[in-house]
């Protein structure tokens, strides 16, 4: 069973919850991870911007990437949000199985 991991982030808690959630419900992801407050250096807008954001993972089949970025854009706050994928290269088979089994 292959997994991946998306990295997200959103402006607050709240959003990445009410993100996660979703995620989660429609089973685009087994299970997401709120980490916590973060600050976010960028370029944006012609300039090195500085910002509060919280971090949040979703672990994944790979073949829904796509469908979870999607999803993600259509209810995140921000013009640009940040969902990128990493793929999983090992883990505990009974883990990586869970996911295959608690997503669509």
């Amino acid at each position: 069973m292959s997994a991946t991991i998306v990295y997200m982030t959103a402006g607050s808690e709240e959003e990445a919850r009410r993100i996660g959630h979703v995620l989660v419900e429609e089973k685009l992801a087994a299970c997401v991870n709120i980490l916590g407050g973060i600050t976010s250096l960028y370029w944006w807008d012609g300039a090195v911007q500085e910002g509060g954001e919280v971090a949040f993972l979703a672990k994944t089949r790979p073949e829904l990437v796509d469908e979870l970025a999607r999803r993600v854009v259509q209810l995140h706050s921000y013009d640009c949000p940040c969902v990128v994928s990493l793929p999983v290269a090992g883990g505990h088979p009974a883990f990586l199985q869970w996911i295959g089994e608690s997503t669509r």
